[in-house]
């Protein structure tokens, strides 16, 4: 699914219009109908509903819908809060139709303060600016926002919640934003929805298709997008009537040390079970029976003094991952240093291993091009040198990183951003915050590598990855709860995610 800024959304207004030879109000008409169906859905018939609508088009789309909620039966009440401000020409010609529907309650409060003789409402709905804005509410709109914030009613936003932007937000914590329990997205997500300094004021949005014109949406370039489990399952390649273990990949890890073989395991277990024909774990020789022991279907090789004949270990591999529970000591950085010299095959690069490449920035020189690195936040805060203040920033940042560096960046979050070298962005859409415990970058990265040792390119291997590694921790729900959620419960769920997405798999003639 693309992803497109505000601005990019208005130009495909504007095409959508040119293109079916439609007026802005047939599109503000088809927009909010839409919305209507969508709304009315979550609706009881008891529910008292207050539409609170701005001056501008998010304001027309408000009255549209308030008028056929009215006529479906619901007590809705409309607010217009414009306060002397112009309408727009299309909020102003629904206005005039609105005023028109008998029996329809609405007020047009001279300031804020008349807000208060507003009878009790179930629902709010916010139509005052959605996505329309370009700084921050002040003055009467921010009272209102105020007012909207202290009702003790289900706060639904259309488009965006008002004062919030559609992309960069800052870190004013004083700033006035409604703060929705739902957000209705026109057409697609905005930016915004992804980020976590937004999750108090968007709530759980979801996506009401306005009729956009296909094509313009097609052809339209954008740089963002969100991976839907429909996309995912194009991407599978199914095994071959005569695959054997040769042919299926031979991934290595170079991963654990004492006290820290579990993320070496969970690594293992998640390479394994994301369909490698071959895992070679390379741990510490004292940590061999550990390893032998808890995987027996790993091949092992070992080292002393946390260092590795790389050469002799790698030269059949197909893939390499490497940092789970690795450590920091000086004889493992000269390792990873050697092993970044060395590397002939896809490389994945996680946890000891990110944190080395932070304290000793001049290993990001000798990293290869198209090496996947897979930070969660701290870890990339530390190769970065600061700690950004918005999720905003960190991603900004993370897409500087990886351009220049020429690598892929996989910053780990509720909505993971799989960054290409080329500065595209693909966020991850699967998974839940029960995943948020020790262990689960490390199957993450066993599943990465995996399929990259399988053939996949290195951007199907992220985009893919990321999708599995959260649609694991979804059917793992099926007999846990968030909270009792382990890393390993995603390792032991790839089979039933892999299942769901060639069920999505679109049908295949000869």
């Amino acid at each position: 699914m693309k992803l497109f800024t505000t601005d990019t959304i208005r130009q495909l207004d504007t095409l959508t219009i040119e293109q079916e030879g439609i007026t802005t109000t047939d599109l503000m008409e088809r927009a909010a109908l839409a919305l209507f169906h969508r709304l009315r859905s979550t609706l009881r018939p008891t529910d008292r509903v207050v539409v609170m609508a701005g001056p501008g088009n998010n304001g027309g789309d408000g009255l549209v819908i308030s008028k056929w909620l009215y006529r479906d039966g619901y007590r809705v009440s409309v607010v217009l809060c414009h306060y002397g401000k112009p309408l727009s020409t299309d909020a102003a010609y629904q206005w005039s139709r609105l005023k028109e529907e008998k029996g329809l309650s609405y007020v047009e409060p001279a300031n804020p303060k008349a807000l208060n003789t507003i009878g009790p409402a179930d629902v709010l709905v916010d139509a005052l600016f959605g996505s329309g804005l370009n700084r921050p509410l002040q003055a009467a709109f921010a009272s209102t926002v105020e007012w909207m914030n202290r009702q003790p009613a289900k706060r639904i936003a259309i488009d965006l919640p008002s004062g919030l932007f559609g992309e960069n937000n800052g870190d004013d914590p004083h700033k006035a934003v409604v703060k929705a329990d739902e957000t209705y997205c026109l057409q697609q997500p905005r930016l915004a929805c992804l980020l976590p300094e937004n999750e108090t004021f968007i709530g759980k949005w979801q996506v009401v298709d306005i009729g956009l014109n296909p094509k313009a949406l097609s052809e339209m370039p954008t740089t963002w997008s969100l991976t839907t489990t429909d996309e995912a399952a194009t991407c599978l390649k199914p095994l071959a009537r005569f695959a054997h273990k040769g042919r299926c990949g031979h991934s290595l890890l170079i991963a654990g040390s004492p006290g820290m073989m579990g993320a070496a395991l969970l690594a293992g277990k998640g390479a394994l079970r994301a369909g490698t024909g071959l895992l070679t774990l390379h741990v510490p020789a004292p940590c061999l029976d550990i390893a032998q022991t808890a995987l027996p279907e790993a091949l092992c090789t070992t080292y002393l003094e946390t260092c590795w004949p790389h050469q002799r270990v790698s030269s059949t591999c197909s893939a390499i991952g490497i940092g789970p529970g690795l450590g920091q000591s000086d004889a493992t950085l000269k390792g990873l240093e050697a092993l970044l010299l060395t590397a002939k095959v896809p490389l994945v690069i996680d946890a000891d291993a990110l944190n080395l490449l932070a304290a000793h920035p001049h290993l990001f020189e000798q990293l290869p091009k198209g090496s996947i690195l897979t930070p969660h936040p701290g870890e990339f805060d530390r190769m970065l040198g600061r700690k950004p203040t918005t999720g905003y920033e960190r991603l900004e940042a993370a897409i500087g990183m990886a351009v220049k560096a020429g690598v892929y960046l996989v910053l780990k979050g509720a909505y993971t951003a799989c960054i290409c070298p080329d500065g595209r962005c693909r966020f991850n859409n699967t998974g839940h915050p029960g995943m948020a415990t020790g262990g689960s970058g490390d199957v993450l990265t066993g599943i990465i590598v995996s399929l990259l040792a399988q053939g996949y390119d290195r951007e199907t291997a992220c985009v893919l990855g990321t999708c599995l590694h959260g649609l694991s921790g979804e059917l793992a729900l099926d007999k846990e709860s968030e909270e009792s959620l382990i890393a390993g419960d995603l390792a032991a769920n790839l089979g039933k995610a892999f299942k769901h997405l060639y069920r999505q798999r679109p049908i295949q003639t000869h």
